[in-house]
């Protein structure tokens, strides 16, 4: 699977605009641009331990997001319902989503 593709497919079906997509504690944020523009990663979708950051989230101009789902490693995302989408003003950039088993972004080696 790849994540960039797959983010744009899920974008797609959710049909609403994107505000930011980064972390969920608002600590890490791109613009669908800049995160469109990130190297695109291969990663298993299926069984085991999960590869894409656990806090990644797609947060909508509408006051809804989707997050990374994952159920003994099989991962995907869902969408949900949030109060706050504007797009986070000290947030960090980040370089990637795939991670090392279950980390989030906060945990990448920042070089």
């Amino acid at each position: 699977m790849k994540i960039i593709e797959e983010t744009k497919k899920h974008i797609e079906i959710i049909n609403k605009p994107v505000s930011w997509i980064g972390s969920e504690d608002r600590e890490f944020a791109l613009t669908k641009t800049n995160f469109f523009k990130l190297k695109e990663e291969e990663y298993d979708a299926g069984y085991g331990s999960q590869e894409i950051a656990t806090d990644l989230i797609i947060v909508f101009k509408d006051g809804s997001h989707s997050n990374r789902y994952e159920y003994d490693g099989s991962e995907s995302w869902e969408h949900h319902e949030l109060k706050n989408p504007t797009f986070p003003k000290n947030a960090k950039p980040f370089t990637k989503v795939r991670m090392m088993m279950w980390q989030q972004l906060g945990e990448q080696e920042w070089k």
